[in-house]
């Protein structure tokens, strides 16, 4: 089956390689926080972004500060300003599931997911959460993410909209 990769899919695999990582084993917040040159801290608060600098929740799992990073790590790359003061509410929330999305891709990125066999939802989870460090529900998230970019990248249906 082929794959058609999304932007997101393809800018996180240029960005991941420039950083000369290919391996799931090599996914580490402190180094790749060092190597873009933004301060990162373990504070008992939530996780948030401050002046460009990452503030990850110490009291967490290893798997939830990770997927916190890639959150905050896009509200850093991609986004700017206060996101509190003189923000619209809708946009805020845009704002929100973009970092979200962009976690759940920089976490378990799209070209290192199939480095592997998956048979089955419940296998595919365990692998994703093993390798990846992350949680069942991000595995699982993930996992129905590159499953429906799968099917949508095999689907024969060709779809036209006219005015």
């Amino acid at each position: 089956m082929k794959y058609q990769s999304t932007l997101l899919e393809d800018a996180i695999k240029k960005f991941y390689n420039q950083l000369n990582i290919h391996n799931p084993s090599q996914l580490d917040m402190r180094e790749i926080a060092k190597s873009l040159n933004i301060p990162i801290h373990f504070l008992p608060i939530h996780s948030r972004t401050y002046n460009g600098e990452i503030i990850i929740d110490s009291r967490l799992p290893p798997e939830i500060q990770w997927e916190d990073f890639g959150h905050e790590l896009c509200h850093i790359l991609l986004q700017y300003g206060n996101q509190i003061i003189n923000i619209n509410t809708l946009f805020l929330e845009y704002q929100e599931w973009k970092a979200n999305n962009f976690a759940l891709h920089f976490c378990v990125p799209t070209f290192m997911l199939q480095k592997y066999k998956i048979s089955t939802i419940n296998e595919g989870i365990y692998i994703i959460k093993n390798k990846f460090n992350v949680t069942d529900e991000i595995a699982k998230k993930r996992l129905n993410h590159y499953r429906n970019q799968l099917i949508q990248s095999n689907s024969k249906t060709t779809y036209w909209f006219y005015k």
